[in-house]
């Protein structure tokens, strides 16, 4: 037993955990199957055929992140106090209500397309409390970031938003202030 885990010490120093290298190169192969299928095309995109191994990895990893997501934000208060199976189908329903009020929305399509169903990113977000989600809401609306504050009725009550589903880089600036959701 105590074999197996002295393989996980020995992993390259490059990689944070043992995890992250076969995630990372399983990434890597996935762009370079999307480079030769682009090839095989008439529109080929540059930024995805100069992805070579040989290329600089964070160049590799810039392009890796700008996965399309949906963001959740669910209130800390109401996880502590109702249970937790109604604070799941809060976050469900927002969920739901965004993509499908956005549903002819390119991001949309590709996100819950054939080929990207089984697998969705979502990031799962808490804030305080109600004052806290409302503020959210209002800056993204000031930021044109299409979302939906899920409101609990007839108690007349805001549970949750989600947004809809956007490139990466485009959204998470507004999140990073946010605990992920435990």
């Amino acid at each position: 037993m105590m074999s197996l885990f002295s393989a996980r010490v020995s992993t390259p120093a490059i990689y944070t955990s043992p995890i992250r290298a076969p995630l990372f190169s399983s990434r890597i192969k996935i762009l370079e199957n999307q480079r030769s299928k682009l090839m095989s095309t008439s529109s080929i995109e540059p930024s995805i055929l100069s992805i070579k191994p040989e290329n600089d990895v964070e160049e590799r990893e810039k392009i890796v992140e700008d996965v399309i997501v949906q963001y959740l934000v669910l209130r800390r208060d109401l996880i502590d106090s109702w249970p937790l199976g109604s604070v799941v189908t809060q976050g469900c329903h927002a969920s739901v209500a965004a993509i499908w009020g956005n549903k002819d929305d390119g991001h949309t399509i590709d996100y819950c397309s054939r080929e990207n169903i089984d697998s969705m990113h979502k990031v799962t977000l808490e804030v305080k409390g109600e004052p806290q989600l409302l503020n959210l809401s209002q800056k993204l609306a000031a930021g044109d970031i299409a979302h939906k504050l899920w409101i609990e009725q007839p108690e007349n009550l805001p549970t949750c938003l989600a947004t809809k589903p956007y490139p990466k880089t485009t959204v998470s600036s507004f999140f990073k202030k946010l605990k992920l959701c435990k």
